[in-house]
């Protein structure tokens, strides 16, 4: 690989690393006081603790943003508009969700977006794995995650009406 061609990939994988990762920011804003919060809550009893959280979060965005540089590498924006944005529109409900549920309270609307979330990292995954099978197989632990949150967003919702109205 020529020197050229190492610069322009190690700039891509920095621009998609910051574009997910500011999405995570941006969702991260709403959830300051998420800690206090989900402590507050009736929780199932296979809720895991709120230091969970952060850890796999991170993990989860790093997949992501790799994922998305290996299809924008072999497409493109140019090539694959369609698949690299619905990547990027998935990132917004991605942080949409955390407004919703930590910064607003908002139970009902937050499990209503977290099924959107969800059949859009699905189309998301299938893009990507048309475009590139490793970028697809990138998103299905971020997949698992958000059908474990699903279910945990409704039962943290049906159980705390007085949090969560």
């Amino acid at each position: 690989m020529n020197t050229h061609r190492l610069a322009v990939n190690i700039k891509s994988l920095a621009g998609w690393l910051l574009v997910t990762f500011a999405a995570a920011a941006f969702g991260a804003w709403a959830s300051q006081s998420a800690p206090e919060f989900y402590a507050q809550m009736n929780k199932p009893s296979w809720a895991p603790p709120a230091g969970v959280f952060g850890p796999a979060w991170s993990v989860l965005y790093l997949m992501m943003a790799l994922a998305a540089w290996l299809v924008w590498r072999v497409r493109g924006f140019r090539t694959a508009p369609r698949t690299l944005s619905l990547y990027l529109v998935q990132l917004v409900a991605n942080a949409l969700w955390s407004w919703l549920f930590f910064g607003w309270h908002l139970g009902a609307a937050a499990f209503a977006e977290v099924l959107i979330l969800w059949a859009l990292i699905l189309a998301t995954t299938i893009a990507f794995w048309k475009a590139r099978p490793l970028a697809g197989m990138l998103l299905l632990p971020y997949l698992a995650w958000v059908t474990f949150a699903s279910a945990l967003t409704f039962a943290c919702w049906q159980r705390n009406p007085q949090l969560l109205g």
